[in-house]
């Protein structure tokens, strides 16, 4: 065959390929054997490998290719990742239903309802259409690059039945039956065994060799355009069909409920089958179906207003409480937790529950020896629900919260509180976790020393102030176990890194109580330097936008505490805090300004250093004093305390006119 026969070959190849992949793995009906299907794949790799130029991305050889990789690279989300809230029963639902008829006015309302697909999300980009990029969720705005891994996925287009440019949204998952071959095989080999499909399938597309993905037979749902160049369906059942023209594989049971009556229905009837697919299923996604509704709702700070997860009941199962135990925070608060004997509930072994507080014990009267009824939450938090008084010992005592701990001292509980506290703040295991806080991405973020690291190091009395850490010299970490010489150089070269830092991270590391990062940005852009904060009273602290009289005060009594003065003193001759860019008076000075929403001519970074540079101030949250608050698309909570408020709200346009651009 010469050339020109073969490029005429690879082309038809490459669409007859595509064309029963998208029968056999998307629609299920297959229209020739495996063996066929093989036997074509087959003939274009011996072309392809005679001819290594006809190769293209989206050809269906390359879904495996490349050798592995050393680690993933980021990949910034061109739209934010929400996450849906939850309703949880009936009465949840209803609510649900209420507030969105009341913010769009009308009596009665059309949802989809989708099967909420126990998986791991994922974000995948068409240029032109074909796959550009695939990303995890990560934090909502950066995510993981995945594409080598997504492309051995055989439901996944490499190329779309459109040359269009599309951000879709989607879910990956195990099946069941490919779950169970993999545990056959971890229990032939003596190795652990997985919990639940979900768990491996997120595992699975995090690794690092692309032939590994492709051996586990993962699976995709899609369910949501997030981005297109072209004009979209104006209702959600739309949306879901034009997936389906696209190439994507859309899961086949969503219906259009004409009421909330309706959703409830389905919601009950997928309780009863849910176990009758291979996938696994969590509870039912509840949008509502008209696009323009769903654009105008818009966004809380975290989640749609328009859709709600309808989780189905938490899998709830009975274990013995073997033990109470009482854990202490950094800040002091003592947290009461059920030690449990082992128990599986939804797929995961429960062995510890939370029980909050001693209030929650006495509503409970949860006792040691009791039998407990046990659920997880939202399938995620263990919860003690009830005590199974039948099944109690004879012997069985009343809790009482003890006034000492071994290792923390006295405790107590505060008037006013539902918390008990250490009456020490200064025990070995507060000490510990405020270091730990200290070292942690949210502060000073020293990669390579984390807790283990960290209680070494305060065991052998090597540190005991924060200022101790940029003390640390290589003999001196030599000498303690599990510090080999390698990895003691890579530390202090860590710890050297971060000797300069901003204003609101080291306000956020000294773990000031009640003072959080949000905080500590407040105070930082207030003040604008660290000893007019620590000389601040207590009068104008409280008024500052996001502190308020409690935090005020904790404020205060920290930096007046002499030991924290010679702290903050200590830390200083080791770290440099970088100075605060003072506000040039401009035509914003004096004025305030809140952001939500995302903008398209400028990041949320240029946002506020155009502002800035204007004179104005940009504050995290807002109240009656705010100026302005600036609302793009997909505004947040934000944007309704606003309204509340009564504050002015610019749109992208107007608030471009107010800078005068």
């Amino acid at each position: 065959m010469n050339k020109q026969e073969a490029i005429v070959r690879v082309i038809k190849l490459r669409e007859l390929i595509n064309y029963h992949r998208r029968l056999y793995h998307v629609l299920d009906q297959p229209e020739i054997s495996d063996q066929a299907y093989d036997s074509l794949e087959e003939e274009l790799r011996q072309l392809e490998e005679q001819y290594p130029d006809l190769i293209t991305p989206d050809s269906p050889t390359q879904r495996v290719s490349g050798a592995p990789l050393a680690a993933f690279a980021k990949i910034r989300h061109q739209v934010p990742q929400w996450s849906f809230a939850d309703a949880f029963d009936e009465a949840d639902i209803r609510a649900f239903d209420k507030r969105v008829k009341k913010w769009a006015g009308r009596e009665r309302l059309e949802y989809v309802c989708e099967l909420k697909i126990d998986g791991f999300k994922i974000v995948l980009t068409y240029v032109e259409g074909l796959l550009k990029t695939a990303a995890t969720r990560g934090d909502g705005m950066v995510g993981e690059d995945v594409t080598q891994n997504i492309r051995t996925i055989a439901s996944i287009p490499l190329k779309l039945e459109q040359k269009v440019n599309i951000i879709v949204e989607g879910e990956i998952w195990m099946g069941q039956k490919e779950f169970k071959r993999i545990n056959d095989e971890q229990a032939k080999n003596n190795l652990p065994l997985y919990a639940n499909p979900r768990n491996i399938a997120a595992g699975t597309i995090r690794q690092l060799d692309a032939k590994i993905v492709a051996a586990r037979q993962l699976d995709s749902f899609i369910y949501d355009v997030a981005q297109a160049d072209f004009g979209l369906p104006d209702n959600q059942l739309a949306e879901l069909k034009l997936l389906q023209d696209l190439g994507f594989k859309v899961n086949k049971h969503f219906i259009l409920a004409p009421d909330i009556e309706a959703v409830i229905k389905y919601w009950q009837k997928w309780q009863n089958q849910k176990n009758k697919e291979n996938y696994w299923l969590d509870g039912v996604v509840v949008k509502v179906n008209d696009i323009r509704l769903q654009q105008q709702m818009g966004y809380t700070g975290k989640s749609p207003r328009f859709a709600i997860a309808f989780k189905f009941p938490a899998e709830q199962v009975t274990t013995v409480v073997e033990a109470i135990s009482l854990q202490v925070g950094r800040q002091g608060t003592i947290t009461p937790v059920a030690e449990l004997r082992p128990v599986l509930v939804a797929s995961t072994t429960v062995t510890r529950a939370t029980l909050h507080n001693e209030d929650e014990i006495k509503r409970l009267d949860v006792r040691v020896g009791d039998t407990v009824i046990i659920q997880k939450s939202g399938d995620i938090i263990p919860d003690v629900v009830k005590v199974l008084t039948e099944l109690r010992p004879h012997n069985t005592k009343p809790y009482i919260f003890p006034d000492h701990l071994p290792g923390i001292g006295a405790i107590k509980r505060l008037s006013g509180e539902a918390a008990h506290r250490a009456v020490n703040n200064n025990t070995f295991a507060q000490v510990s976790r405020r270091f730990h806080y200290f070292v942690s991405k949210h502060a000073f973020d020293i990669p390579g020393l984390g807790p283990k690291q960290i209680d070494i190091l305060l065991e052998n009395n090597l540190i005991s102030s924060y200022a101790d850490i940029f003390k640390l010299t290589d003999n001196n970490l030599l000498a303690l176990p599990r510090f080999a010489e390698v990895s003691v150089k890579k530390l202090i070269r860590s710890i050297n890194s971060r000797r300069q830092i901003t204003l609101a991270r080291f306000v956020t590391a000294l773990s000031i109580p009640q003072v959080g990062e949000e905080t500590a940005e407040d105070l930082a852009q207030h003040f604008g330097c660290l000893d007019k904060l620590m000389r601040a009273g207590h009068e104008e602290l409280a008024q500052i936008n996001g502190v308020g009289e409690i935090v005020a005060g904790k404020v205060v009594e920290f930096f007046a505490d002499k030991a924290n003065q010679k702290m903050v003193a200590d830390l200083l001759e080791q770290v440099k805090i970088e100075r605060v860019e003072k506000k040039q008076a401009g035509k914003l000075t004096g004025q305030s300004f809140v952001l939500t929403g995302t903008l398209s001519t400028m990041s949320r970074d240029e946002t506020k250093q155009k502002i800035k540079s204007l004179g104005g101030e940009v504050v995290a949250s807002v109240s009656k004093n705010t100026s302005y608050v600036v609302a793009g698309t997909d505004p947040g909570s934000k944007y309704d305390k606003a309204e509340q408020l009564g504050v002015s709200i610019l749109d992208e346009k107007a608030f471009l006119k107010l800078l005068g651009e």
